[in-house]
Parts: C-alpha cells; structure tokens; sequence
C-alpha cells in the first residue's frame, strides 16, 4: 500500500556509541524520505563521534573507531542534514524514545536548532505493540510457555501477571530487578520534552516527572524554588529538557 503523505515522510534510523541520551553520539545515520507522490530517497553516512564506540556497541552494529575516524563529524554535517529533513514528519522503529530525542540533542550540540514542534513523528513499533494481541494470556504463552486456564479468573490472572514478570527478568538480563525501576520502565507518559523528563498531566500541564518535585506543576517548582532551574541547567540533563525548561520558566515571566 502506498503511504498517503501530505509531507514527505523521512524514514531512519541511528547507530550510536550508546544509549544515553545526553552522552553518547551517533555514529550512522541512514535514511529512506517517500515523498507524496512515492518517489524515494536513500542514503546512509558515517560520523565521526569524536569519542570512542565502546566494544558493546561495536557488537551490535559492527561500526568501530577505525571505520570512522575520517569521517565528518555531526557539526559538519548538520546544516545539510536539516535542510533534507526540512519539512518532513519522521518515522522510525522505537524512534520517539530514542532516536529522536538523540537526533534533538546532537543538532543542538552543533548548534543548529531544529524546530520539530509542526512535525508528525510515526513510531512503526508502537504501532505494532498496540495492533499486536497484547493480552495476558499471549504473554503467559509467550513468556512461560504455558497456556493460561481459567482466564480472567482472578487468581489465576494474578499468579499468571507474577509468573510473567518473573520470567521476564529472567529473560531480559538488562531489566534491573528493582521495583521502582520497573515502575519507571513500565510508564508510559505524554512527554513535554523528548527525553521525558517533564510530562503533561490528566489537565494537560507541564509536570515534572522525576525526583523530588514528581508529579508537580513544573511552574509551580520554578516559583517556589528558584535554584532548581539553576540545578538543572548545570546538571546532566539532555539540552533539549534544558531548552523546554527555560521555555517554560520565559514564558511564565513573560505573562507576569
């Protein structure tokens, strides 16, 4: 079936030196942009990162120093980079948790301030955990191999639900088997800035979602107390929360 665009729709994905939003750096970015009238675009570049690929992540994506030490950096690439994506909605596989909030961050760093706010962002992979049959007994079958009798039965769901966490720690080594970091993991949020650290509400505002000021009007926190957007502006936050946050602080100012 061919997309129905108004825009054109980038496609693409990043290998990076990591998982961290803040630290690490992109080593590869490739891209497919379908345009309306399903023309389509490809192309693939190497970044130098400028700091070392760690061997794990070598592992996955096979890309090591070697490979990219001649290669642009992302500061030199950037410019170019805005101007193909320019007016394009994005799309990618896990893309509004990880790729674009590190895509966000490497073009601030660079000093290019992309603004995405008018664009459409497509998570293929949302799409598919939420047309996926996602009920409990596909997870008991999946997880434990067991067919779940008695379904909806209260206790046979609860003891169902405790064997299927269970056995997903056992089978993802890198989920912690920490409850409050599995409430975190197990959140999903309407996210103010990319990386999730300040969300929206039931009332549609802008709360914090970490910390002490959890769950708190983020104007009431930068009212009350006035070192913690300093705190934060000096702390290892992505650039993009620093830049929603003083968003919001400036815009709060300006109404008074």
């Amino acid at each position: 079936m061919q997309l129905n665009l108004k825009n054109p729709l980038v496609f693409f994905d990043l290998e990076t030196t990591g998982i961290n939003i803040v630290k690490d750096r992109i080593v590869e970015i490739s891209y497919v942009k379908v345009f309306p009238n399903g023309k389509e675009e490809v192309k693939t570049r190497r970044i130098n990162p400028e700091m070392p690929i760690p061997a794990e992540s070598t592992a996955i994506h096979g890309i090591t120093d070697e490979d990219v030490k001649d290669c642009p950096t992302f500061k030199e690439i950037a410019k170019s980079l805005v101007a193909q994506i320019e007016g394009c909605d994005l799309a990618g596989f896990n893309s509004n948790r990880f790729d674009i909030p590190l895509l966000v961050e490497e073009f601030l760093r660079a000093g290019v301030d992309i603004d995405l706010n008018k664009r459409k962002f497509v998570d293929v992979q949302t799409i598919f955990h939420k047309m996926e049959q996602r009920t409990l007994a596909a997870a008991y079958k999946f997880y434990c191999d067991k067919s779940l009798e008695n379904a909806h039965s209260a206790e046979a769901d609860t003891y169902a639900t405790y064997e299927v966490l269970k056995a997903q720690l056992d089978r993802y080594p890198e989920l912690e088997n920490d409850i409050k970091y599995l409430s975190e993991f197990s959140s999903f949020n309407t996210n103010v800035d990319f990386a999730g650290r300040m969300v929206y509400n039931d009332k549609g505002e802008e709360v914090f979602n970490f910390g002490k000021y959890k769950g708190q009007r983020v104007e009431d926190v930068l009212k009350n107390d006035q070192g913690y957007y300093g705190w934060m502006m000096q702390g290892d936050f992505p650039l993009n929360t620093k830049k929603v946050l003083t968003e919001i602080k400036l815009r709060n100012f300006n109404s008074k």
